[in-house]
């Protein structure tokens, strides 16, 4: 399933797909703050964490913030990370694919 938007209702995340059907939820103290969404993924800040969660808000992999740096942008099937006047793209199993000077 893609995902097309997640919402914020009643302290609950609430996954949509393509065609605008309401998917699995999530409390969202449990996962913390949305930064982005992906293809098929997205991805949260809770604690100094960034975590990548699938279209069941099943966890995919976390990473502690300081190692990639501060999110910029997900789209597709990539995550962007600013850190030390660096961009790093991710994939959604928070695995560096490239760096680039900003």
């Amino acid at each position: 399933m893609a995902i097309s938007d997640i919402q914020l209702k009643n302290n609950y995340y609430q996954i949509f797909d393509s065609n605008g059907k309401k998917g699995k939820e999530m409390l969202a103290s449990n996962v913390g703050q949305l930064c982005g969404i992906g293809t098929d993924f997205s991805v949260f800040l809770r604690n100094n964490y960034y975590a990548t969660f699938d279209e069941d808000f099943k966890k995919i992999k976390e990473v502690l913030k300081s190692n990639v740096g501060d999110f910029k942008n997900a789209s597709g099937t990539t995550i962007l990370f600013v850190r030390n006047n660096y961009i790093g793209t991710y994939d959604k199993n928070l695995k560096k694919i490239s760096e680039r000077l900003v």
